[in-house]
């Protein structure tokens, strides 16, 4: 019957079923005329299927500069963020940029954040004609309180809420901590850590706690295996991963759910044309990685939308690696990776 035939084409494909349609049971009569648009049918999604083997895996399109995708195949349903409000800080470049491209294309207007107001009142421009929707751009510090009141403020009297609040901003550089000065790893602690906690802690008292929300924290893997020439950011953002957990038990009985995102190496980035050594596509580097490749922001811009969406309602307090696995095989290999760093690195 066609209940039956359903898995038996989605995994066997065409032989399987007349495998098992004519060698069960006696008949040996040809296919039954009442199952012929059901066989034909399946037969169609076997071929749609075996001309995608590896979709699992394939990227969606992106560019790496900081402009918005040029097409754009909707995976989520458009309006799954319609009428909602996201504040996101680091968001006029990068991955910042991207994740507020794509939760406007999915009816969100947003607030993009940084200390270079240029950046972001161009980027916002950018981002409104490509999506028809509104994005205010402010200049912020997020090592300083005050600041951050002013713009939450100033974001409320345009908006008069935030549903959203993506901490992105971040600082960091190749350096072996024996080279690390005292004011450099003491800036990359105030700009991740401390800028995610101050942020979160103005949103909350301002708007979330109230209202309820999402916080997307994005951090990175370089904790979980001692990343050479990374402990400055490796530290602090271990730290992000314990104040989203912490965050996610206190601020649960109010309606908000915090999660953090740690993307691997993404194309189109400050981070990577710092720490990935030049060439790296040429030389293979990325074959090291499970999946063989860069990601790109894009899909960590779909990981935001997913955790801020209603399809993640009952996900709080854990980490979404997006990293094709890459943190479990790279190399860590101190003295080689020693040659490309930059003694210079200094804040």
């Amino acid at each position: 019957d066609r209940k039956n035939l359903l898995p038996l084409t989605i995994f066997g494909g065409k032989d399987v079923i007349n495998k098992h349609y004519y060698q069960t049971g006696a008949v040996r009569e040809p296919f039954p005329a009442v199952l012929l648009p059901a066989k034909t049918f399946l037969f169609r999604i076997v071929q749609e299927a075996m001309s995608q083997l590896g979709f699992a895996c394939q990227p969606p399109p992106d560019v790496e500069t900081d402009d918005c995708l040029q097409e754009y195949t909707y995976l989520f349903n458009p309006d799954i963020l319609k009428g909602k409000v996201a504040f996101i800080t680091g968001g006029g470049s990068g991955i910042g940029f991207r994740i507020a491209e794509i939760l406007m294309r999915h009816g969100c207007q947003t607030v993009i954040a940084s200390r270079n107001l240029q950046r972001v009142t161009e980027a916002a421009k950018k981002l409104s004609a490509a999506t028809g929707q509104r994005c205010l751009p402010l200049t912020l510090d997020v090592r300083q309180p005050q600041a951050i009141m002013a713009a939450v403020d100033e974001a409320l009297h345009e908006f008069e809420k935030i549903d959203i609040l993506v901490n992105n901003a971040a600082g960091n550089f190749l350096c072996p901590a024996s080279a690390l000065s005292f004011n450099g790893y003491k800036t990359v602690i105030e700009i991740d850590t401390l800028g995610t906690f101050n942020v979160s802690k103005v949103l909350y008292e301002k708007c979330l706690r109230a209202n309820g929300g999402v916080i997307v924290n994005i951090t990175a893997t370089l904790s979980y295996k001692g990343q050479a020439l990374q402990m400055h950011a490796g530290t602090a953002k271990a730290a992000i991963d314990a104040m989203t957990k912490h965050l996610a038990v206190e601020w649960g009985p109010d309606r908000i759910r915090v999660n953090s995102l740690a993307p691997g190496p993404i194309l189109g980035t400050e981070g990577t044309r710092r720490l990935v050594p030049p060439g790296a596509e040429s030389r293979n580097i990325y074959q090291e990685i499970p999946l063989q490749r860069a990601g790109n922001k894009t899909e960590i811009a779909h990981g935001v939308l997913y955790l801020a969406s209603p399809l993640a309602s009952y996900v709080t307090g854990t980490t979404l690696v997006m990293d094709g696995g890459c943190w479990m095989t790279t190399k860590n290999d101190f003295p080689a990776l020693l040659g490309i760093a930059s003694q210079s690195a200094k804040l």
